[in-house]
């Protein structure tokens, strides 16, 4: 039986299983942040966990901090930045996410035009102050990424001295609406350095719910190896994460690179619907890996889901594979 031709697996199996069990020491109160889709949450070195989102109005955008997660819910939020009057930025002011690089904040965020509200692009804010709840925020321009057509939802990652940027863009020669996810190397915080590398188009059933949708991508490095989440479908109870995954050491510039979940890894359950849309973070030692994403509450919304307010930002634990792969679960009740 294998219990006892293969005790060294059975053993490192147990081992897993008691070190989840003894570092679960965080214990999210879901909501965490009522009415804030697209959340990213930055742990930086002074101890707070910063965080931002789209705001419902889709007209501005937003900070607050706190030492808890549990507590980013009853922070002040402190608006940085509003949409422009008319022209570039003012309108759909979509999935800012903030990093800290080279001892600046930078923010990423989409936005589109009061004339044409779809013609998003992505654009970045740049501020020098510690504190990004203080200073003060330079807008830094657009994104060039080499061709002009829908483009959202920017993240960005530094690995073995090499800083990317992933994001979502129709692709040039497409014939219809459909987004993939994109990424390349960053000469600066604010500017590419060579053509980007689409990683990742809509393929799979669940991905082409009511749109053909691969958006939305997030970064985690562990174990050796790359893990790109991303979310697919219309963003109701049909929007869900699916994975990519490449090697450390790879050249994250060959799609052949990455290897695509055929299924989701994160979908509707729990009493949660549509979940995605997702940032990582840790505990505030490091030790612990946290999934930090939106969903609703209810499955059917009447109209656009977009006009929708009630997409809220939740959190929970990410549990390891005895394969060192993230096994995000279901969406835990609130």
């Amino acid at each position: 039986m294998p219990i006892y031709t293969r005790p060294a697996a059975m053993l490192a199996t147990l081992a897993l299983l008691c070190a989840n069990a003894s570092a679960d020491t965080f214990s999210p109160h879901n909501p965490l942040v009522q009415q804030r889709a697209d959340p990213h949450v930055t742990l930086h070195g002074d101890g707070w966990y910063y965080f931002t989102a789209t705001v419902p109005e889709y007209d501005r955008i937003e900070l607050r901090r706190a030492k808890s997660l549990n507590d980013l819910g009853a922070a002040p939020a402190k608006t940085i930045w509003r949409q422009h009057a008319s022209g570039p930025m003012s309108k759909n002011i979509w999935a800012p996410e903030l990093h800290r690089i080279d001892g600046k904040w930078y923010l990423y965020f989409t936005a589109g035009r009061a004339d044409a509200p779809l013609e998003i692009r992505l654009y970045v804010l740049e501020n020098a102050a510690a504190n990004p709840m203080e200073g003060t925020w330079t807008e830094r321009g657009r994104i060039d990424t080499g061709w002009e057509t829908f483009s959202l939802d920017a993240t960005t990652f530094e690995l073995r001295g090499q800083r990317y940027l992933a994001w979502t863009q129709r692709p040039p020669t497409a014939d219809k609406h459909i987004t993939g996810i994109y990424i390349a190397k960053m000469r600066s915080p604010v500017a590419l350095d060579g053509p980007a590398t689409l990683l990742s188009l809509p393929e799979y059933t669940w991905e082409k719910v009511k749109f053909d949708v691969n958006e939305a991508p997030a970064v985690l490095v562990r174990n050796g190896r790359v893990f790109l989440t991303y979310s697919a479908s219309a963003t109701d109870a049909n929007y869900a994460l699916g994975m990519l995954t490449a090697k450390e050491g790879a050249n994250l510039l060959d799609q052949a690179a990455w290897t695509k979940s055929p299924v989701p890894v994160l979908a509707s359950g729990g009493g949660q619907y549509g979940p995605g849309h997702n940032a990582f973070t840790t505990t505030p030692d490091g030790k612990q890996d946290i999934l930090v994403y939106h969903a609703r509450s209810y499955r059917d919304i009447p109209g656009n889901e977009l006009n929708d307010p009630n997409r809220h930002t939740r959190a929970q634990l990410i549990r390891w594979g005895a394969d060192g792969t993230p096994d995000f679960g279901m969406p835990i009740p609130d």
